[in-house]
């Protein structure tokens, strides 16, 4: 029989020996409840292996299946069994079999192999109890009692609010089956509705309540209700086999449930965290491709013919300007936000830094974002540009068809007029006449020529600059050139025919002569000045078009001595007439030395001084008005930037004032500038009366500003900035609150290390840089290394630094390397106050682990090395299951089974490097 051992439970084995004394003599009726509830107890143990007893002292004869008991029930290797047939080997595997329960605390008297091998089944029976209360009962423990008291209390404490139960001790106390059926319901309301039972009918309750746990919790069916009924005292040991297992069903479900709960609460956070991931990733992925399809758009520098082309591109830009960038913008800031955002609750869970895919860093996006403005800006100059060209262009166009137009006027009938030979048949007077007027049209075909160079140089320069109908320009021009030598050619030619000629011819008419010569430069002038009062002209300031105005009123003041030229003219062709009449001449036909007729020049000059004149001075005064209305613009423009900028200048100021003075809590701060962001968006008429201003300008084609430093493009790059610095500046505080919240940082802690980290931030920069963030470790006493510390006896930097040493704040460059990998993964070399205090909190607050949830996913499993699809879908939510069966990998250790799934490599690559 069972004696005395040292353990826990020395009393409940001395009781054990006197009632396995008294069971030499069993009651049949116990004997039949304990072989019952004995086997069913190790077959719930055993079919763990893939096996099962059908007969308590026959299955254990050979020790084999005694061995697999202990191994499964205890989680440890047995020696190896021994696998013959012979009494002996069997002998062996019983001892041991025997030898590990004593070497858990067990001293067995009586019990030996011979008797177990020979199915002794007393003794079988006393050998499984006492394994039973080993490993079922001996660990059982409620507040300070153990084993069988502690059982009986943890009993009594679940069924205590029931009627009708009063359990005092493991026989009689359970015959009317209500105390197993108010265990139930105490851990599993859903499975028993108590109120229908009565106490009156045990048969009903016990079958009821095993059934129950058979179907339910996993508890083999361990007595007959009509044995325990029909028996006046049920057996103990039997009862409290069947208890037991009600306790460990129960306990086991609670720690489940924990782990579960730690499990859920994981995979939330991983979750979420996924989701935040994604959602970064479609908007980085959008905006770089609405980036990259509107820089080709930008880049576009393909030249249009005409001004009105051109100014539909412009307003297409203006378009882009004001409709398709201001969301983009919008949607930039938010993606920033998003990310530190997520960072920062990585930060929280423990988890690694999320790097967003190849191409779509923060960095990337700010590259393309500065790439875009840079095309933007390069496009809206190009534009300006093309339109000031194409401006240029209509203006040489028009002025090469006017001057091409007069000269093609006044060549019109040359040709004809040098190559008719008239002299062949004049009289020398005619001959004379024609000589003088050969030389008049020679005097006219040099005033001519600067006409013929600058509709030459005006050619040129409209094909230098790309004028789109240069071929027709060029085609007239050649004409006009060809036809300029040729009238050379025959002026030459005619001349010499009349010099042979005048040798024979000598009468000539001094005073037509004379008027001719007169005539011709006087009719040039006239022809010039009708020209350049017909010209057009471009200003782009006041300055400009007052200078036209006193060119303008230069030339007004020559008119009185021209008329007296012109008087002098035809008092010329008076003369004539005067001589004819008093000689009696009758003149034949007109001057024969110029086409210049007094009745011409009255007509030119008139045309000039009555019409011409006039209309200049008008055109002249509507530029000034224009230039004027321009001037106006400038202005107020000017004055609504230049207030303007130097208000955003203020602001930006002001912020980072605001976020460096940290006056009040967290949530102070996050309410002013909340307040602050709010009065900086009621700004925003300012900015679009500023962008219309802006538009007026444009569209009056002004494109200087004398009165302010400030463009449009500056303003719109500075508004941007501080709406994305207010924005920033909000989401650390945020992220701060997430912090202190997250970490259970103090208000004070936040304060002190806002408060150094102010301090060593000497340019107010809103960062540290390395050795700013290495004086401000030191400066909250923290200690990473000791080095030794110099002694020169001049306090200089090094020796400040030592001193700090040997006051045991510290810090050495191999550690200071390894922190700085923490807060700056970018390597950028500076540390942001949220990087700051998420290292601070850091190193002061416990996070969950990895081997954490290992620990957790391992009491779900059984303390199994590997867990089953069933078993996850069993204890946790829907679809964190299906969510788990996803992502872990088959197991593949030694134990493995068909479907198990390595939940240790899974815990761990959340804390580690990973695919998420």
């Amino acid at each position: 029989m069972l004696t005395h051992f040292t353990s826990p439970l020395t009393d409940i084995y001395m009781e054990q020996e006197n009632d396995w004394d008294r069971d030499l003599l069993l009651d049949p009726a116990w004997e039949k409840q304990q072989r019952k509830t004995f086997t069913a107890w190790c077959n719930s143990h055993l079919r763990k292996a893939g096996t099962q007893i059908e007969n308590i002292e026959e299955d254990f004869r050979d020790g084999l299946k005694l061995m697999l008991l202990l191994e499964v029930i205890s989680g440890e290797r047995l020696p190896k069994p021994e696998r013959g047939k012979m009494r002996v080997h069997k002998i062996n595997n019983v001892n041991k079999a025997l030898d590990f329960i004593a070497s858990k605390g067990v001293k067995l008297v009586s019990i030996g192999a011979e008797e177990i091998v020979d199915g002794n089944a007393k003794m079988t029976l006393g050998m499984i109890w006492t394994i039973i209360l080993r490993f079922a009962i001996q660990d059982i423990s409620v507040e300070e009692t153990s084993a069988k008291e502690g059982l009986l209390l943890w009993c009594q404490r679940k069924t205590a609010p029931y009627k009708n139960v009063n359990v005092q001790n493991f026989h009689i106390s359970w015959k009317d089956g209500l105390a197993f059926n108010a265990l139930i319901h105490r851990h599993r309301p859903e499975l028993i509705d108590y109120d229908k039972l009565r106490k009156d009918d045990p048969v009903t309750n016990l079958n009821n309540a095993f059934e129950v746990a058979e179907r339910y919790l996993d508890i083999p069916k361990m007595l007959d209700a009509e044995d325990i009924v029909n028996t006046a005292r049920p057996d103990e040991k039997a009862i409290m086999t069947y208890v037991s297992s009600f306790y460990h069903a129960f306990s086991g479900a609670q720690k489940a449930e924990t782990a579960a709960n730690r499990i859920c609460k994981v995979l939330a956070v991983n979750q979420e965290n996924e989701h935040l991931m994604e959602d970064y990733e479609k908007l980085a992925s959008d905006l770089l491709e609405w980036i990259r399809r509107t820089i080709p758009w930008l880049e576009n520098r393909a030249p249009e013919k005409t001004m009105t082309e051109m100014q539909q591109k412009l307003e297409d830009f203006r378009d882009y300007r004001r409709v398709h960038k201001p969301p983009k913008v919008q949607e930039k800031c938010q993606l920033e936000i998003n990310f530190n955002t997520l960072q920062t609750k990585l930060r929280l869970s423990n988890r690694p830094a999320f790097m967003p895919s190849e191409g779509r860093m923060v960095s990337d996006i700010n590259g393309a974002w500065h790439k875009l403005e840079g095309a933007e800006k390069g496009y809206e100059e190009w534009l300006l540009n093309e339109i000031r060209r194409l401006e240029r262009l209509d203006h040489l166009a028009e002025k090469f068809r006017q001057k091409a137009a007069i000269h093609e006027s006044w060549t019109d009938g040359k040709e004809a007029m040098l190559t008719q030979k008239d002299y062949e048949t004049a009289t020398l007077s005619e001959i004379k006449a024609l000589l003088k007027k050969h030389e008049a049209f020679e005097s006219d075909l040099a005033a001519h020529q600067d006409r013929v160079e600058q509709i030459a140089a005006i050619a040129q320069e409209l094909n230098e600059l790309d004028y789109y109908d240069s071929p027709s320009v060029n085609a007239r021009c050649q004409k006009i050139c060809e036809q300029w030598d040729a009238l050379g050619s025959l002026t030459q030619s005619r001349r010499e025919s009349l010099e042979r000629t005048e040798k024979q011819l000598e009468s000539i008419d001094e005073l037509y002569l004379e008027y001719a010569k007169r005539a011709a430069p006087f009719n040039n002038w006239m022809e010039g000045a009708m020209e350049d009062l017909q010209d057009m002209f471009i200003v782009h300031n006041i300055e400009e078009i007052q200078g036209l105005i006193t060119a303008h009123d230069q030339f007004k003041s020559t008119l009185p001595e021209a008329n007296k030229e012109r008087e002098s003219i035809q008092a010329i062709q008076a003369e004539v007439h005067k001589i004819a009449q008093y000689n009696g001449i009758k003149l034949a036909g007109n001057n024969p030395y110029t086409t210049i007729t007094p009745q011409s020049i009255d007509k030119k000059w008139e045309k000039v001084r009555s019409q011409l004149v006039p209309q200049r001075d008008q055109a002249l005064q509507e530029e000034l008005a224009r230039q004027q209305s321009n001037d106006h613009l400038r202005r107020q423009f000017a004055n609504q930037a230049n207030m303007i900028g130097p208000w955003i200048q203020n602001k930006m100021e002001e912020i980072g004032r605001i976020s460096i003075e940290m006056n009040g809590t967290l949530e102070d701060q996050l309410t002013h500038l909340r307040q602050y962001e709010q009065s900086i968006i009621e700004y925003k008429p300012n900015i679009d009366q500023l962008e219309g201003d802006h538009q007026l300008i444009q569209e009056a084609l002004i494109f200087d500003n004398k009165y302010t430093a400030y463009t449009m493009e500056h303003l719109r790059v500075g508004w941007e900035q501080l709406l994305t610095t207010i924005a920033r500046t909000i989401n650390e505080i945020e992220n701060q609150i997430l912090t202190r919240d997250a970490k259970g940082i103090s208000q004070e802690q936040l304060h002190e290390y806002r408060t150094s980290f102010n301090h060593f931030d000497k340019d107010h920069s809103g960062v540290l840089h390395a050795e700013e963030f290495k004086a401000c470790l030191i400066s909250l006493g923290y200690d990473v290394e000791n080095n030794k510390q110099k002694r020169t006896g001049i306090m200089d930097g090094d020796d400040f630094r030592a001193l700090l040493i040997s006051t045991g704040n510290s810090l050495g460059d191999a550690e200071f390397a390894r922190i700085m990998g923490i807060v700056d993964p970018n390597n950028s070399g500076a540390v942001t106050f949220q990087a700051f205090i998420d290292f601070m909190s850091r190193e002061t607050t416990d996070t969950d682990t990895a081997d954490q949830v290992i620990a957790s996913f391992k009491i779900l499993a059984g303390d199994k090395n590997y867990i089953t699809a069933e078993e996850l879908r069993r204890e946790l939510p829907p679809d964190q299951a299906e969510y788990c069966i996803a992502r872990m990998a088959p197991y593949t250790g030694p134990d493995a089974v068909p479907g198990a799934l390595d939940y240790m490599s899974f815990s761990t690559a959340l804390y580690g490097e990973s695919d998420l």
